[in-house]
């Protein structure tokens, strides 16, 4: 039995028996008239049992202020995540590189008065934990606290003044600037973030996707407390927010906790659509040459924004190219018949205004040109002729199986509500793409990827001791 077909009976028989056991911990809760899936009795209708996943009744309103709110009531475990999504990402830094993650980092590190170390007592007494983090398209905080409102409200009322009256204490953003500055010095010493950023300079050159999202040597000495405190008035607005709420409370509870969060926010609209990023329509090659017994090599380009048509079906294909496993394509050839890289895996990012398809690979120096020529064969290859039925059947039974994962857990459906209220997602868009996934075909892989990837407009960024690109010309020189 494959690998595949086990994990696929696994989560079967997880769900049913999660079925079973709120039927039977909650019967008072269930109409007498409801439906109960017959649990599988014997293998052959544990193979036939179609597979499940957790259904989730998200409720979605907007607040008074004008943020969006979703909401999924979850009655398991007695915890509230609360997650606050802003269009404030890295694309709205303009000049001044590493602004945007400095405004979100710094939200915690003093507020209405507290200062860093209290702020992180407060949450600590209560159990509760407070995260941010910011990205090119969106910048985030998420508070997870225990459901009961002697916690609870305690722990939202400190997030609460974060929200509404940052300080941004000049002592502490020094401090975290320092940080930064060592990071970036740290990372000259390793190869990956340097092939990174020079890889979305290149892709993404002039647009806002190209700024560095952690800032520069050159621009983060002159970020002032100021600079912060006006990102936050113009981007942490209330129409500028998704509110996602999941956990042990009420529809009243969740709207007036919405209310409560929301009305703390400055006011705003929505920050306005990023200009869509451009596809490459010539093949580039940049090297970085750097001291190392590896070679690291990125390649890719433009396909889509989020929200494409064709985006299930570049989903299916990445996933049978080089999604990960050993059952891609990449993998199997470049890796396992052939043993030229250590690792090889591609992937496609789908954000507001781009989504890139990138292949990473990590080889050695010797192997590197060798590596990368069969790598963009594999490509032409698979958008030319896409995948197998055979392949295909594969793939999608690994993908709709570890779907199901994806609202294993309350902090999994918040990520989820976050993202379908950000890209503005119908509230069904989980099980569209699931049944999307599904009902792909193989001619439409093929189909989109000869759309939306051309071999011959790459880009190739890579770094280590040789050009990958050359190598063979300097083998072969007298």
């Amino acid at each position: 039995m494959s690998l595949n077909k086990i994990l696929r009976l696994v989560i079967i028989a997880a769900v049913a028996a999660g079925l079973v056991w709120l039927i039977i911990s909650r019967p008072e809760q269930l109409a007498p008239s409801a439906a109960v899936a017959p649990f599988p009795q014997s293998l052959p209708e544990v193979e036939e049992a179609p597979l499940g996943r957790r259904q989730l009744d998200i409720q979605s309103w907007t607040t008074a202020a004008g943020s969006r709110v979703l909401f999924v009531q979850t009655e398991q475990i007695p915890m509230l995540y609360a997650r606050l999504v802003f269009n404030a990402g890295s694309a709205r830094d303009g000049d001044h590189a590493g602004l945007a993650m400095l405004t979100n980092a710094m939200l915690d590190q003093g507020a209405d008065g507290l200062d860093v170390a209290a702020l992180a007592r407060g949450f600590e007494d209560l159990g509760a934990r407070l995260g941010n983090s910011s990205h090119r398209d969106m910048a985030l905080l998420t508070l997870a606290t225990l459901s009961a409102p002697e916690f609870r409200d305690p722990a939202l009322a400190l997030l609460t003044r974060i929200l509404a009256r940052p300080d941004f204490p000049a002592g502490e953003l020094a401090r975290m600037k320092t940080q930064q500055l060592q990071a970036l010095q740290r990372q000259k010493q390793v190869p990956g973030p340097q092939l990174s950023d020079a890889y979305n300079r290149a892709l993404f050159g002039d647009h806002p996707y190209g700024i560095p999202s952690n800032g520069t040597e050159q621009s983060l000495p002159g970020i002032e407390p100021a600079q912060l405190a006006v990102f936050y008035r113009q981007y942490y607005t209330a129409g500028n927010a998704v509110i996602a709420l999941v956990g042990d409370l009420s529809k009243t509870d969740a709207k007036r906790i919405a209310e409560q969060l929301s009305s703390a926010l400055p006011t705003g609209e929505r920050a306005p659509e990023l200009p869509p990023a451009a596809a490459l329509t010539e093949a580039r090659q940049q090297h970085i040459e750097f001291p190392s017994t590896q070679t690291h090599i990125l390649l890719g380009n433009q396909m889509i924004d989020r929200h494409h048509p064709d985006y299930p079906a570049l989903y299916v294909g990445n996933k049978i190219l080089g999604g990960g496993d050993f059952s891609a394509i990449l993998m199997d050839e470049v890796r396992q018949k052939r043993g030229l890289v250590y690792g090889i895996y591609s992937s496609i990012s789908p954000m507001a205004a781009a989504g890139p398809f990138t292949v990473s690979l990590q080889t050695a120096n010797a192997n590197a040109h060798d590596a990368l020529v069969l790598t963009r064969q594999l490509i032409a290859d698979f958008v030319a002729n896409g995948p197998s039925e055979e392949q295909l059947k594969l793939a999608q039974d690994d993908l709709v199986g570890s779907y199901a994962l994806s609202t294993a857990s309350n902090s999994d459906i918040v990520a989820q509500l976050g993202v379908i209220g950000f890209y503005d997602l119908p509230l069904s868009y989980m099980d569209d793409f699931q049944q999307a996934l599904q009902q792909v075909t193989a001619e439409q892989v093929r189909g989109a990827f000869r759309r939306h990837l051309h071999p011959d407009t790459l880009l190739t960024v890579s770094i280590g001791p040789h050009d990958p690109n050359q190598a063979a010309a300097e083998d072969s020189a007298p």
